[in-house]
C-alpha cells in the first residue's frame, strides 16, 4: 500500500517537474517511503513499547539516539516488514536492556572511554553514511555531518558519565556502541547495502 501511494505521488510530481529523470525520481520514491513509511513505524513501537510497560523509556531512547542517527547515518533494510521489525527491537530492545542493568561507575566509564575509541575512527571513516537511494554528494553537507556526529557522540559520553541517571547512560552506551555498527562496512554487507556516496562519486 505504501508503495502505491509513492509511486502515484512519484509520478505527480514528475508530471509537474518533467526535468526529473528516472534515476531522481526513484531517488524521491525512496524519499517518500521513508517518510510516509515512519508514521506507521512510529505508532507500532509505542504501541509495543507501552504492552511491555517501557513507553517512557523507549521515548527517551528515541531522543537520545535519534539526533546521533540523523546525521551518522547507517544501514537501511529494504523491505517496509524488516525497517519496522529492526527499529522496535533496536529502540524497545535498547529501553529494556538500559533499564535493568545496572553498572558499577568504574566500570561504566572505562566503557564510555571505549565507545569513544571506537567511534571517532568509525564516524572518520565512514560518516555520513548513505544509501544508494539516498546519497550525500555534496561535500559541506558531508563535513557538516561528520563534525556533528563527533560532538553528538563525545557530548552523550560525557553526559553520560556525568549524570547518574542510570538508563540514560546505558541508553547510550548501548544505544551509541549499535548506531556506530550500523554505519560501518562489514553492517553494509551484512544487509546488502552500499554506500551512496562511494557509488555516485566514481560514476
Amino acid at each position: 500500500m505504501i508503495d502505491n501511494i509513492c509511486e502515484s505521488l512519484t509520478k505527480k510530481i514528475r508530471m509537474e517537474m518533467p526535468e526529473i529523470d528516472e534515476e531522481r525520481a526513484e531517488i524521491i520514491k525512496y524519499g517518500l517511503e521513508n517518510i510516509i513509511g515512519e508514521i506507521p513505524k512510529i505508532f507500532i513501537m509505542l504501541i509495543l513499547a507501552y504492552s511491555l510497560g517501557i513507553i517512557k523509556e523507549t521515548i527517551i531512547t528515541i531522543l537520545i539516539i535519534m539526533p546521533y542517527r540523523a546525521v551518522s547515518g547507517g544501514f537501511h533494510l529494504n523491505t517496509h516488514l524488516g525497517c519496522i521489525i529492526s527499529t522496535c527491537t533496536f529502540y524497545c530492545g535498547t529501553a529494556i536492556i538500559s533499564k535493568h542493568l545496572e553498572i558499577l561507575p568504574e566500570i561504566r566509564y572505562i566503557l564510555l572511554g571505549l565507545i569513544l575509541i571506537f567511534g571517532i575512527p568509525m564516524l572518520k571513516k565512514y560518516a555520513p553514511a548513505d544509501t544508494i537511494n539516498v546519497p550525500i554528494l555534496r561535500k559541506k553537507e558531508r563535513r557538516r555531518k561528520k563534525i556533528l556526529s563527533y560532538i553528538i557522540l563525545s557530548s552523550a559520553c560525557v553526559i553520560a558519565a556525568i549524570f547518574k541517571d542510570n538508563i540514560i547512560s546505558n541508553i547510550v552506551l548501548i544505544g551509541y556502541f549499535i548506531q556506530t555498527c550500523t554505519i560501518t562496512e562489514l553492517a553494509y554487507k551484512i544487509t546488502n547495502n552500499k554506500y551512496g556516496y562511494e557509488i555516485y562519486k566514481t560514476s
